[in-house]
């Protein structure tokens, strides 16, 4: 595999992107949406998920295509992003037809970051007016780092961030995750290596090899507590996928979450990983079915790390940057 044009998961084409922060709140939201809509599955592995319209996304359900998602700060408050996503994407004629209304279909997850010193005292629920602004900024090109929903991301040791990564297979499928890293584990070894340094593409991370001992040496002590983390995620191809093919996708991509965060899928996590198919390619030949999953795992494990790698300092932050961006 190749990286792909801009290493962000809208090299998967017909993908956009759109972040929306708020520097005194310390969070943010982040929102994939498409030049059409796209089939999508999940898979929950953590023990403490925050999620909205998930049960649509089963294989048996009826609605076999959603707008758009979002991944958001703010706990429980940012599943109401949602609701500014389906108002911008209402306002842009799009949703599920039922009889002459449309009606977005928007699922979505968050991550906790209430107590990362930002302002928490809001009168009025921000995540709505971050969501629709988050859809409105929806481009091919975004950054990545703290921004959007990884703006007050933490882990158990660095402060976390948005990331994103892509890759294009032989074959010429293209496959792409983002995720927002805020983990109870750690993206690094004590001497400060990335865990997935195994399988960066170039220099993405810093190409700094892997850790000195690849294994860890001791239990993990946890630094946060109980529902204080969550790894959530996004990985996308353009092969056509149904949904539960890309349910079968989003649990294989949960292989990178496990390579790039020691300890994950604890049960103070709540982690999660979507996949998405855009369908602008035929279905995969048997021989590359097997090996998305693959691609899709070391994608999101390269995402996670370049989220933690590109974070960036700000005033009073709880958490320094990894060694070397600070």
């Amino acid at each position: 595999m190749r990286i792909g044009a801009t290493n962000l998961i809208t090299d998967v084409p017909g993908l956009l992107v759109g972040n929306a922060t708020d520097a005194a709140l310390r969070s943010g939201v982040t929102v994939l949406t498409g030049d059409a809509p796209f089939a999508a599955g999940v898979h929950v592995m953590g023990g403490a998920p925050g999620t909205r319209e998930t049960d649509l996304l089963a294989p048996d359900k009826t609605v076999q295509a959603v707008d758009a998602l979002f991944l958001s700060g703010g706990s429980a408050f940012g599943l109401a992003a949602g609701d500014g996503v389906m108002e911008g994407l209402r306002a842009a004629g799009r949703g599920f037809q039922v009889a002459d209304i449309r009606v977005p279909i928007v699922p979505g997850a968050i991550v906790f970051d209430l107590l990362n010193g930002g302002r928490k005292d809001w009168q009025a629920n921000p995540y709505p007016t971050l969501g629709r602004r988050a859809y409105e900024a929806a481009a091919r090109d975004f950054d990545i780092g703290s921004t959007g929903a990884g703006t007050g991301a933490m882990t158990g040791r660095w402060k976390g961030g948005l990331g994103s990564a892509s890759a294009v297979m032989e074959s010429g499928i293209t496959v792409g995750a983002l995720v927002v890293v805020n983990a109870l584990g750690d993206a690094t070894a004590p001497d400060g290596r990335f865990w997935a340094a195994p399988w960066e593409l170039g220099d993405e991370f810093g190409a700094l090899g892997p850790p000195a001992r690849f294994a860890p040496q001791t239990e993990p002590r946890p630094v946060k507590q109980q529902r204080e983390a969550t790894t959530i995620a996004i990985v996308a191809t353009d092969a056509r996928l149904d949904k539960a093919a890309l349910t079968r996708l989003a649990t294989a991509a949960h292989d990178g979450m496990a390579r790039a965060l020691v300890p994950s899928h604890t049960p103070m996590d709540g982690d999660l990983v979507f996949a998405v198919s855009t369908s602008l390619r035929d279905a995969p030949a048997p021989e590359d079915g097997y090996a998305i999953g693959h691609v899709a795992a070391c994608c999101l494990a390269r995402a996670i790390a370049r989220g933690v790698y590109h974070a960036s300092p700000a005033p009073v932050d709880p958490q320094p940057c990894r060694i070397g961006r600070d």
